[in-house]
């Protein structure tokens, strides 16, 4: 928060020195607050925040005592008695890491009230009342819709169906229309994995890995055959993609590791909420109620392999060999002006040409839509099958990505040039895609 200049320091409360001739107290203002839940702050309303102040704790063994105004509380009340603007950032709990916490810019708010009060061990403490600034962007409070969504405390507006998946995910994938009354998109068959296609040009003789019946990469990860074809190293640490190369090789169905290996990603299925949402202009698309870190598997994508060249009047298309825009993700060596021992090629070409078409079956992918500047990109990925290599196409997420954001990737370009009008409106727009 400190390098993007939210909030600094390692405290709940960031002030500055301001002047204020003839006035002791006002020579610190307060300018942000972080609600982290350590002083009793009441945050349920996404439109308001009690900020309890500080003093009088026992956190170094001390007698609790009533808070004073002085120290950290004098720029809060200042800030108080001079009507300035607040930046306040929230903090949750990262459901999908055990002791993780995930921390959420709510805009800017202005304290409206200050009271004391007894707290909860009979000594006084200060709250301070905040009050979010008019027109401002939602941002708690779409988590908070998100939760009492997730816990059946509200319905989600313009729901048609629980679960478009039919159960077939082992997440529900809801479908939302809030723009008008279309019911929902074409009738197509839910699948949830590609129909596999062989890679010819590796052997089909596959090396399974030897690890045993535990997670590859953990003891004796050295010497796993997968993890040697992946340059040396496991592709995903902590269920985040760090390396992208021409291919990524999973643990195969004859490997001997266990089911939730770290090496087996995309094969667990979807680890998010998604639902399927109609959009202003570019019909159906694609979202998740959960944040999604930078990296993080988000779907594969499920279909039919088709012939090259019999793509033509069909809109859910994947094609691994259009020109994409280059990128190169998370490599840190060039961040830091060092030399890569293993350099990833900057554009990414597969060992197979690959054609997917979902317009008759497929999952949550076919939905996501294309964009000059996207979130999600798509990555390559190999596994074994019955003794043979098939390849998949999976997609992770380009950067972090807060909820109800629609997923987007790049649909690249055939060798002649884009064939529909792009309408991602973003400021690296080409104005052509497919």
């Amino acid at each position: 928060m400190g390098l993007v200049g939210l909030h600094s320091g390692t405290i709940d409360m960031e002030f500055i020195g301001v002047e204020d001739h003839g006035d002791e107290e006002g020579k610190q203002i307060a300018v942000s607050v972080i609600s982290s839940g350590k002083n009793a702050d009441k945050t349920e309303d996404p439109d308001s925040l009690i900020f309890t102040g500080f003093g009088g704790t026992d956190m170094y063994h001390g007698q609790p005592c009533n808070q004073k105004l002085e120290r950290l509380n004098i720029p809060l009340e200042a800030a108080f008695r001079k009507k300035s603007i607040v930046r306040v950032v929230r903090c949750m709990k990262d459901e999908k890491r055990t002791n993780g916490n995930i921390y959420i810019y709510d805009g800017t708010y202005m304290i409206t009230n200050r009271w004391e009060e007894e707290g909860q061990n009979g000594f006084i403490v200060f709250k301070f009342k905040l009050v979010r600034e008019p027109d401002q962007k939602p941002a708690f409070g779409i988590w908070k819709s998100i939760q009492n969504w997730r816990n059946g405390l509200s319905i989600r507006p313009g729901l048609i169906l629980e679960d478009l998946s039919n159960g077939a995910e082992n997440l529900k994938v809801c479908l939302v229309n809030e723009v008008d009354k279309e019911n929902g998109p074409a009738l197509f068959r839910y699948v949830t994995s590609l129909i596999h296609e062989v890679i010819n040009n590796i052997p089909s003789m596959v090396d399974r890995c030897a690890c045993g019946r535990r997670s590859c990469g953990s003891k004796h990860g050295n010497n796993c055959a997968c993890i040697q074809r992946n340059l040396g190293g496991l592709p995903y640490v902590d269920g985040v993609l760090v390396t992208r190369g021409p291919t990524v090789f999973e643990c195969g169905e004859s490997c001997p590791c266990f089911a939730k290996c770290k090496n087996k990603m995309i094969q667990t299925g979807l680890k998010f909420n998604f639902e399927v949402f109609k959009t202003m202009d570019c019909g159906w698309g694609l979202r998740s109620w959960d944040p999604i870190r930078a990296g993080s598997f988000i779907c594969e994508y499920a279909g039919e392999i088709i012939p090259k060249g019999n793509e033509e009047e069909d809109d859910y298309i994947f094609d691994s060999s259009r020109v994409y825009n280059s990128f190169q993700w998370n490599y840190e060596p060039e961040l830091v002006g060092e030399d890569a021992i293993n350099k990833v090629p900057e554009k990414l070409s597969v060992s197979s040409s690959l054609v997917i078409s979902a317009k008759k079956s497929g999952n949550v992918a076919r939905f996501m839509n294309h964009s000059c500047s996207p979130n999600v990109f798509w990555q390559s990925i190999a596994r074994e099958q019955n003794g043979l290599w098939c390849l998949y196409i999976g997609f992770f997420a380009m950067k972090h990505i807060p909820p109800l954001t629609e997923l987007r990737y790049d649909y690249g370009k055939s060798r002649g040039g884009g064939k529909k009008m792009c309408l991602c409106r973003t400021k690296k727009c080409c104005g052509s895609f497919g």
